[in-house]
């Protein structure tokens, strides 16, 4: 890759350098918002192929860089993605999510899922993250994306995305021995996804355990807790410096355990409040977040307020600017990129107040 003269914003603030300004990006900035993503998704009616094939990825990927000058871009992927390369199969249905054609439910299915081996089973991401480093160069930092594995195994065990979770949580409440040794298979080959991101680009990378907070406390420290642990020691082994970003979706009850993850950073949702978050996981413990992406239908006025409310609250250290959650599919553009550029226009010192 070349050693970079000068070293990204986001990446030196994920790191713990201090920086002027907290450095902004989006989860799903690329996406349904987007005119150039809807039209994009008519020719490549398959997410699979948007996501799979390596020119439309990469295209996908850079349309908000290119509207908006994020200081992070973002791999375009599913979580699910590697799942066949264990073999799972999946496919990810327009507008409802990943569906498991046959979903795990015995010993002897656990029993034959195999190692990833991410260069013969997901070649087309080395190419993705490559050209995207390549295109931004040092203006911006490249994210690389996975899932977490209990998110990964309750989509594996239900098959589908569930309001209620009540197949997964049958196995792990009266089959727990099943789910202990799906949940390491799937750890291990993330761990494994996440390190061939890196080495194919990826400075930062993000781990999405979207379900982890439908669980009870005390089940978030026995299915949740330690197999995000097992991930993260595992790229800390091989890649000390690349910073390692967590999101639970709906954590606000389990947000000091997500400070004992490994995760570097800790994305907090909009049901905390930021000055809260802080103290509740720590001094040493960096941020992302946490506009409810709601904001963003508001006027500009509140939209500004609401992001300096943000990150006066955060302070100036260790915090990265985001939404709570995705961007959501209605939001109008030109809000986005208020919000983009407000949020580069920052001074630490003149948001105090």
């Amino acid at each position: 890759m070349g050693v970079s003269l000068t070293t990204p914003h986001l990446l030196r603030a994920a790191r713990g350098e201090v920086v002027d300004r907290p450095p902004v990006w989006m989860m799903r900035q690329a996406g349904r918002y987007m005119k150039a993503y809807r039209d994009l998704r008519d020719k490549y009616p398959s997410f699979r192929d948007r996501s799979e094939i390596p020119e439309v990825a990469i295209e996908v990927s850079l349309q908000p860089w290119k509207a908006f000058g994020p200081d992070g871009v973002i791999l375009f992927s599913d979580i699910v993605t590697p799942l066949p390369g264990l073999g799972i199969d999946m496919d990810i249905a327009e507008g409802k999510g990943p569906i498991i054609h046959s979903p795990l439910r015995t010993q002897e299915q656990i029993d034959n899922l195999r190692p990833l081996e991410p260069e013969a089973a997901l070649p087309f991401i080395k190419t993705i993250l490559q050209a995207l480093r390549s295109e931004v160069g040092d203006k911006s930092t490249v994210l690389g994306f996975v899932g977490a594995p209990w998110t990964l195994a309750a989509y594996a065990v239900e098959g589908k995305g569930s309001k209620t979770y009540s197949i997964i949580k049958n196995m792990a409440f009266s089959d727990p021995t099943i789910l202990h040794q799906l949940l390491t298979k799937l750890a291990d080959a993330i761990a494994v996804y996440a390190r061939y991101q890196i080495d194919s680009g990826a400075q930062v990378v993000q781990m999405f355990d979207s379900w982890a907070g439908q669980l009870s406390p005390q089940d978030y420290d026995t299915f949740a807790l330690p197999y995000q642990q097992r991930v993260f020691q595992q790229i800390k082994q091989t890649h000390p410096d690349t910073p390692l970003i967590l999101l639970v979706s709906g954590s606000a009850g389990v947000l000091e355990r997500m400070g004992k993850s490994g995760a570097d950073i800790v994305t907090v949702d909009w049901a905390v409040d930021m000055a809260d978050a802080r103290a509740r996981l720590g001094k040493q413990v960096k941020v992302q977040g946490n506009l409810d992406p709601g904001v963003l239908f508001g006027s500009k006025e509140f939209i500004r307020d609401r992001i300096y409310d943000t990150v006066r609250k955060a302070g100036n250290w260790g915090h990265i600017l985001n939404l709570g959650h995705g961007v959501l599919p209605e939001t109008p553009e030109e809000n986005v990129a208020f919000f983009f550029e407000t949020a580069k226009q920052l001074n630490l010192a003149g948001v105090k107040g």
